[in-house]
């Protein structure tokens, strides 16, 4: 017969509560609530939840992929690693997510056959991984859904203010993946058009003449700059290769997106990847309808251009470096690379480039192109062409002979 001890229920009682402490630990619930908490833990749980959304991280740029395989390296040793879910738990499926948010990190290598490749997705979770990016695309969608007290309406110059810093500040490795990712089907198609906002930065009741923005663009020097640009970099040509003139599709998109946030700001007019254009139409241009059609045109029937957006991400697609910039344009610095093109031929083509966008801009305003202030990451401004600066002398001179005259 066993002998009963007086303080055996308490013993019981005191293991049993320290037992459910200990698995307590062990709930990826109370893990998780722990991790949230903790300053080092928190923002790599954020990582983590980023790079698992859909698919997983391994169809993410090399860079994306080595931030997950970092916060998933810190987390191994965080209260996360071993926490385990009780089957009818109270908030099961939050406990759930969170377990595997850890576990989908490590064994995605075998569901990789599986998936289905969503390169805007993909570009989505990307930014949000990086920290740069995520910071300004959350600034841009917040500045351009946000309505106004007043109106109701959202504020239209503060959300195409906070896009020019997306674009101009965010390298192209993760802007030019949100903007020109392949799609194969409509949501995804759809999910890149919403990429800037249209309905604040984009869309605008019924549509402006497009010689109206053109003369709203041309007042002003860095908008009068980058459409230059665009049309340099996006020339078209029958006889190149791939239908560039400058021969550089990289170069073509940089210049492109270079006009989001402005007055003649691009974007898709429906799901096709090559269907772009300003908010703008040529229906009511009477006399100017030619130049009207010519501006459209470079957006609508461009092969270049066209080319450019269809092959993005292909091995055909050439992206512009660090030490492979293209031809400086007007407004901005003749210091970078050139192109084998010689310097009287470069000269001459940014002077057709000038009088095709100012057919009308008197001789002072054309010196002008070029001295506003860019971006802080934009090309430096250069000197107006020679032969304008010549002009310039010219008239000057002919004023001082004008004044010793009166003088006399």
């Amino acid at each position: 017969m066993s002998t009963l001890h007086p303080d055996s229920d308490m013993i019981s009682c005191d293991f049993n509560s320290l037992l459910e402490v200990i698995l307590a630990g062990r709930d990826c619930l109370v893990a998780g609530d722990s991790c949230s908490s903790d300053e080092n833990c928190s923002p790599r749980l954020r990582t983590l939840r980023q790079c698992v959304a859909g698919n997983g991280s391994v169809k993410l740029g090399p860079g994306a992929r080595s931030q997950c395989a970092n916060a998933v390296s810190a987390l191994l040793s965080s209260p996360l690693h071993g926490c385990q879910c009780k089957r009818g738990m109270k908030k099961e499926k939050n406990c759930l997510s969170i377990y595997w948010s850890l576990h989908q990190s490590i064994i995605h290598d075998s569901d990789v056959g599986m998936a289905t490749v969503n390169r805007c997705l993909d570009a989505a979770k990307a930014c949000n991984v990086d920290d740069l990016c995520q910071k300004l695309r959350t600034e841009y969608v917040s500045a351009c859904i946000k309505p106004t007290a007043k109106s109701g309406l959202c504020n239209r110059p503060k959300c195409k203010k906070a896009l020019r810093k997306f674009f101009d500040r965010v390298p192209a490795d993760y802007t030019h993946e949100l903007l020109f990712c392949p799609c194969t089907d409509t949501a995804c198609a759809e999910r890149r058009r919403q990429t800037i906002v249209p309905s604040c930065s984009y869309e605008s009741g019924e549509k402006p003449s497009c010689n109206t923005q053109m003369r709203i663009c041309k007042a002003d020097y860095v908008c009068r700059s980058r459409l230059a640009q665009f049309q340099y970099d996006c020339e078209p040509s029958e006889t190149s290769a791939n239908g560039c003139k400058q021969g550089n599709y990289g170069a073509c998109l940089l210049a492109y997106t270079g006009l989001i946030g402005s007055t003649i700001t691009p974007n898709y007019v429906d799901n096709s990847t090559s269907s772009v254009a300003p908010w703008c139409s040529c229906s009511a241009s009477g006399s100017w309808r030619e130049e009207c059609d010519n501006f459209l045109g470079y957006f609508t029937d461009n092969i270049c251009l066209q080319n450019a957006l269809m092959m993005f991400g292909s091995e055909s697609d050439q992206q512009p470096t660090l030490s492979q910039t293209s031809t400086p344009r007007p407004g901005y610095s003749s210091t970078e690379n050139r192109s084998t093109t010689s310097a009287p031929e470069t000269i001459e083509t940014m002077r057709n480039i000038l009088d095709t966008i100012i057919p009308t801009q008197a001789l002072g305003n054309e010196l002008l192109v070029g001295q506003s202030t860019l971006p802080s990451n934009s090309l430096p401004i250069s000197a107006s062409p020679p032969s304008l600066m010549l002009q310039a002398a010219f008239g000057l001179l002919l004023l001082l002979l004008h004044l010793l005259n009166n003088g006399h």
